[in-house]
């Protein structure tokens, strides 16, 4: 059975994407320094912060367009919270690469994010009645696609499952079996101005981009840790220099949000 199309806005960037994958690749395996290029056998392109260099956050209004290319951002909480930072990525047009470096560079253990009117859609229940997580984490049921998928964990099927969960993918319950390899999240209607989790965090950016309310993430761990320790700030903006990514936080999502919500009722 051959996937149902996906939602315009997401067939577009994927094809971007596509296509802008298959040109001529580089020695390090990328086009050029854009996440757009990224896979498993990737090296960093630009060098670690120098020793006379302070720590900055880029703009959530450069964040957002980079999300609208289809590009990695890195989204650091509070440090009074889980003090870690995520890679998040819109879900609309991830390829095979960028769900490979994804993994590499995190614990592996990839979520997506989706408005509970898209988990009722498709007829993903809660993982548990009763959430004891920490932070109330909202864990649904885990999927895999049926559909041009093998076992359901390579980088290439949970790419095909994270593209096919997102909204106006026009995928039916019957789809996707369950358990699987994707985890989806239950993102908060209110979104980071109601919730301050990376949960809310990608699906907002998809929001604010224009895209469709989805949004991959999974937390960075210590690169060249032997323990695989968590990344904390300092990491996550060294991470982020070395790759050319956008850093911001959840509250400064929050924050840009207001501004934007507010601009459009004045």
């Amino acid at each position: 059975m051959a996937p149902p199309a996906l939602h315009p806005t997401a067939l577009k960037l994927s094809s971007a994407i596509s296509a802008a994958a298959s040109t001529a690749t580089s020695a390090n395996g990328s086009t050029d320094n854009s996440s757009l290029y990224f896979n498993a056998l990737s090296t960093p392109p630009y060098s670690s912060p120098g020793r006379d260099e302070e720590f900055a956050l880029d703009s959530v209004e450069e964040a957002v367009d980079a999300y609208r290319r289809g590009e990695f951002v890195v989204v650091m909480d509070d440090e009074s919270r889980e003090n870690e930072g995520d890679l998040l990525l819109p879900a609309a047009g991830v390829t095979a690469e960028q769900m490979a470096w994804m993994i590499k560079h995190t614990s592996g253990y990839i979520c997506i994010s989706l408005p509970p009117e898209r988990l009722e859609e498709l007829d993903i229940a809660m993982m548990v009645p009763d959430n004891q997580e920490k932070h109330k984490t909202a864990y649904t049921i885990t999927v895999d696609y049926k559909h041009g998928t093998s076992t359901g964990i390579s980088a290439a099927d949970r790419a095909l499952t994270a593209r096919q969960l997102t909204p106006g993918s026009g995928v039916t319950p019957s789809d996707f079996t369950r358990p699987g390899h994707m985890v989806p999240l239950r993102y908060n209607p209110g979104g980071t101005l109601a919730r301050k989790g990376h949960t809310e965090a990608a699906t907002d950016l998809a929001k604010l981009a224009g895209l469709p309310a989805a949004g991959l993430l999974c937390e960075l761990i210590k690169p060249d840790c032997p323990s695989g320790s968590m990344a904390r700030r300092d990491d996550c903006w060294v991470f982020a220099r070395r790759w050319g990514l956008k850093l911001v936080t959840v509250e400064g999502i929050a924050r840009y949000r207001k501004e934007v919500e507010k601009g459009r009722k004045d």
